[in-house]
């Protein structure tokens, strides 16, 4: 493989070394180290024999692979059936990592929890899995320095709260390009007996283009369908996503059987009941014709912190305060927000004395640069943020699926702000939370500090009825994946 500018490269790559079978898991971000946890699994079903995983943040193959929290729960099932009981991890699904992929913006906290979450689970078995944390000791491959950076590339599309998903991956095909090679590259020159491509968009795409490059089983996981076009893109926009979309539906028609499995994270009702554009056919129709359903899969147990009184008592909470945590995951686009935020919390204060706020900004957002209030707490990374957004009062986040959903199987009340012009948070998730009946949404217009600290007022330590989310995710989408083996 040849030499590539290192600072120009994000990370990828996970490897499942087994006895009798040899696994490749390829996502560009962290969530599709999801796939890396069906695979083991599919290992503990097929050969109990001792395996090893390997693995680095953001994942294996593929484009844009931000999605959501997918690993953790499947990680939870390789617990559950390698050592008979699934153990709380030390890491969290919460913890605010660096690397950020092409879409779902709160998917990369899943990789802490892979990461701690399976580790020597049973006799003679050793999982270790790098969540991005080098104080972990995990491995990863070599060719995960060669990726390219999706992370600074959206950073750079992103105007004030505002992140036109579908033009951004239109702009990124060098990026996308360049990381396919890397995994043909890969592919090539090793063999392995089981691809996953866990939201591995660049991957799907390129080898529905070439299929005489695959050479193994192939999987494929998401849990969306279908680009969507903004209100205010006119019938220009419209027609683009319909051509997309109708690409994909003619590459799949072509190739009907590249894709040996394909998973939907989800159940069909999440599914939006648009269609994929003028003259085709409706999104739910077409993804029921052609994937399996595993339900959601959660990032973390929610048994683990059902106990929140236990919880708050760790982490300081007092009885008395009402705690409002606010995050927007790991990249630099939700600084906005977060100054947003930052600005109601006097007025917010005023209205709900016991108010304890706690602004989380993640790795690439510097505290320092914002504004200090008395009282107001300031963080940058938060180890095991997911337990603090289980025990808060009310969390204020954008509008990624693995955290608002986190919070939804949580129970907690919570305030969610899509970013402008990405059409996933504004359709894909909104529309899932809505069948939860979960959370208020804002638009980002309406969170001038006076409007955001009443809708804070109102929403905090507010009772919930959501829809409960189920447990049994991983084990489902395992069980798809298992005859691949």
């Amino acid at each position: 493989m040849n030499e590539r500018p290192r600072d120009r490269y994000r990370l990828a790559g996970v490897q499942v070394w087994h006895d009798r079978a040899l696994f490749i898991v390829y996502a560009a971000s962290a969530a599709g180290l999801a796939a890396a946890g069906v695979l083991g699994v599919l290992a503990e079903l097929s050969v109990p024999s001792s395996w090893r995983l390997l693995g680095r943040g953001r994942g294996s193959v593929s484009r844009r692979f931000s999605r959501h929290g997918l690993g953790a729960g499947l990680v939870d099932e390789v617990e559950r059936r390698l050592s008979g009981a699934a153990e709380a991890s030390e890491a969290g699904v919460g913890d605010e990592l660096p690397d950020r992929g092409l879409a779902g913006l709160g998917a990369q906290r899943v990789a802490a929890r892979l990461g701690q979450g399976v580790r020597d689970a049973h006799q003679g078995r050793a999982v270790v899995v790098d969540a991005l944390l080098a104080r972990r000791g995990e491995r990863i491959h070599p060719a995960s320095a060669f990726l390219a950076s999706e992370s600074r590339h959206l950073e750079g599309e992103c105007a004030e709260h505002d992140l036109h998903m579908f033009a951004a991956a239109r702009r990124m095909d060098e990026i996308l390009i360049s990381n396919f090679m890397v995994f043909s590259d890969l592919v090539a020159d090793e063999h392995y007996d089981l691809w996953v491509g866990d939201e591995a968009w660049d991957v799907d795409y390129f080898l529905h283009e070439n299929p005489e490059l695959k050479r193994a089983p192939y999987a494929w996981l998401t849990d969306f369908v279908g680009w969507l076009p903004m209100p205010d893109g006119g019938d220009s926009e419209a027609e683009l996503t319909a051509d997309y979309n109708a690409e994909m539906i003619e590459q799949i028609g072509r190739f009907p059987r590249l894709r040996d499995r394909a998973v939907f994270v989800g159940n069909p009702g999440d599914v939006v009941p648009d269609r994929f554009g003028a003259g085709l056919p409706p999104i739910r129709d077409w993804v029921g014709q052609h994937y399996q359903f595993a339900g959601y899969i959660s990032g973390y147990d929610p048994a683990t912190v059902a106990d929140t009184a236990a919880i708050r008592a760790e982490l300081g909470y007092r009885p008395d305060e009402k705690v409002c945590l606010v995050t927007v995951g790991g990249s630099g686009v939700g600084a906005d927000l977060l100054r947003r935020a930052v600005a109601a919390y006097p007025a917010a204060k005023r209205l709900v004395p016991e108010l304890r706020m706690i602004v989380v900004a993640g790795p690439r957002i510097d505290p320092a640069t914002l504004p200090a209030h008395d009282g107001l707490e300031l963080h940058g990374y938060v180890h095991d943020l997911y337990r603090q957004l289980a025990a808060c009062d009310l969390a204020v986040v954008q509008g990624g699926l693995t955290t608002t959903m986190e919070l939804t199987a949580a129970r907690r009340p919570f305030i969610y702000v899509p970013l402008r012009h990405h059409f996933e948070q504004n359709f894909h998730v909104r529309h899932r939370l809505d069948r939860y009946r979960a959370g208020r949404r804002l638009d980002y217009q309406d969170t001038e500090p006076e409007s955001l600290a009443q809708v804070i007022a109102e929403e905090i330590g507010r009772p919930v009825s959501y829809r409960p989310v189920e447990i049994d995710g991983a084990a489902r989408a395992a069980a798809c994946l298992a005859e691949l083996i």
